[in-house]
């Protein structure tokens, strides 16, 4: 970076927490199984995990190897457990706590462009116009293509699924570039070294946008066109991407309309693909490794590829006269309604309501089965579910991903490209925790199990690699351990 480059990204608006905060609170702890009693500090609603350490169990027989090496923490799935500290964004389905930002603030800064969203979330303050300039020009010089990486989407079928190719070309940029590889170089690049961070931020929001961008080339048969190096990341992907060229929607509210939706979307806080980024990310590894782990946790059912397996039952129920049998189905636990509900929000998305809005702009002159034959069929799904006591009474609604997918493809945009578009959207926040990450004492993300022993029954057939013990069959004769049928 030059000169100015050092002016122009500042540092953490808020600095990091020194570690010295005053507790709010004591929990009292009394183990039934010694009679000790323990006192643990509260920290914002918080208690530190080491602190169950000290819990010990005493050394009778019946003590368990864990019980003496300290108390564990068992949460499955982390339902309960806060991975880190962060000053970046708070997302709760009730009002947040004053000055952060939050989804319920989010809807206020409407009219912001993407790239002023991606500066606050990642260096703590709105740009200011030469900012705001100077990081899209970053962006957009960076938005060159390495022969591997065009070589590698173009090899793929046109039918294989966007997001693994999305994969594909993340190693392709990262093959390129192995002098960013701390391991292939032999050391830590990135802690305590920010100017390098920010210039590799500014690199994968380029990577990012070449990407989306030349696998719709290859999935529509498009040719690929530059960076214009004086327009924003929405632009360029619109612009290269060809997304305007078979939509009756003009470039123009394309551009608009995305901008609108990826400020609602560039963080939501410590989802379960953020956390797979931090995860890798703990070890030292690069950032793009890192945003390939991100990619693949994001496109799980359960989590951003709900929104290719919705599309695939919105498909396979067909017309909307089907879609009763549908909600009965849901009912009767014979299905899932992807794509509904949140592990947040336990009522309505908070950002639900403008994305709601974006779509009733784009279908209110057109009908609906005329941009596309699905959205009847969803809008169907959505007005039963949404009324039906079923899912009212368990608080399940759509959630705004949901509700997004169908503003994609009012635009015009293929479903195939509808994931990746929205992993880019994403981006931002994941950038910003990474940012925040490697600016504190490094320290690897390991968890822990609680041994069950081979006595417990478990789907896989593995006691072999952890037991002496050798099952047998009923008629004494020695039987290789195996799944149970």
């Amino acid at each position: 970076m030059d000169y100015l480059d050092r002016h122009i990204w500042p540092q953490s608006a808020i600095p990091a927490d020194s570690g010295d905060q005053k507790a709010e609170g004591f929990l009292s702890v009394k183990d039934s199984r010694t009679g000790a009693k323990y006192t643990i500090p509260i920290y914002r609603n918080a208690v530190h995990a080491l602190s169950f350490r000290q819990i010990t169990g005493d050394d009778s027989q019946n003590a368990s190897q864990h019980s003496k090496e300290g108390l564990l923490v068992f949460d499955p799935g982390f339902r309960n457990t806060a991975v880190k500290e962060s000053n970046i964004t708070y997302m709760c389905s009730v009002p947040a706590p004053n000055n952060s930002l939050s989804c319920h603030m989010i809807n206020a800064l409407e009219g912001k462009t993407f790239e002023e969203i991606i500066y606050l979330l990642i260096w703590g303050t709105l740009p200011s116009q030469e900012q705001l300039q100077h990081l899209q020009r970053r962006i957009a010089e960076e938005c060159f293509v390495p022969q591997v990486v065009e070589d590698v989407i173009t090899s793929f079928p046109r039918d294989t699924p966007s997001v693994v190719i999305f994969i594909a070309a993340l190693s392709a940029f990262m093959a390129d570039r192995p002098d960013l590889v701390p391991s292939y170089v032999g050391r830590n690049l990135y802690t305590n070294d920010m100017k390098l961070v920010d210039e590799q931020i500014v690199r994968i929001l380029a990577v990012f946008t070449v990407t989306v961008s030349l696998i719709a080339c290859h999935k529509t048969g498009c040719a690929r066109k530059s960076a214009d190096a004086n327009a924003s990341m929405i632009e360029n992907i619109v612009h290269m991407g060809g997304l305007a060229e078979n939509s009756r929607v003009p470039a123009a509210t394309i551009i608009a309309t995305l901008q609108r939706l990826w400020v609602l979307y560039a963080d939501h806080e410590m989802t379960c693909s953020t956390a797979a980024f931090l995860h890798v990310a703990s070890t030292q590894a690069d950032p793009i490794s890192s945003i390939i782990a991100a990619v693949a946790a994001g496109y799980g059912p359960l989590h951003g590829g709900a929104i290719d397996t919705a599309y695939s039952v919105i498909r396979e129920v067909g017309t909307t006269d089907q879609v009763p049998q549908l909600i009965e189905k849901v009912k009767r636990k014979e299905c899932r309604l992807f794509g509904y509900g949140h592990r947040i929000y336990k009522g309505t998305d908070p950002r639900a309501k403008a994305i709601k809005e974006m779509l009733h702009e784009l279908t209110r002159e057109i009908p609906v089965n005329e941009l596309d034959p699905l959205l009847k069929v969803a809008f169907e799904i959505d007005r039963i579910a949404s009324s039906d006591d079923f899912f009212t009474a368990r608080k399940i609604f759509a959630n705004a991903d949901l509700y997004g997918s169908f503003v994609y493809t009012a635009l015009g945009i293929p479903t195939e490209l509808i994931t990746p578009l929205v992993i880019v959207s994403r981006c931002p926040g994941i950038l910003a925790q990474w940012r925040e990450s490697v600016d504190r004492p490094p320290e690897i993300w390991r968890p822990q199990q609680i041994y069950t022993g081979s006595d417990t029954s478990r789907p896989s057939g593995n006691d072999r690699y952890i037991s002496t013990k050798t099952p047998r069959s009923p008629d004494n004769k020695e039987k290789a351990p195996g799944p149970k049928l």
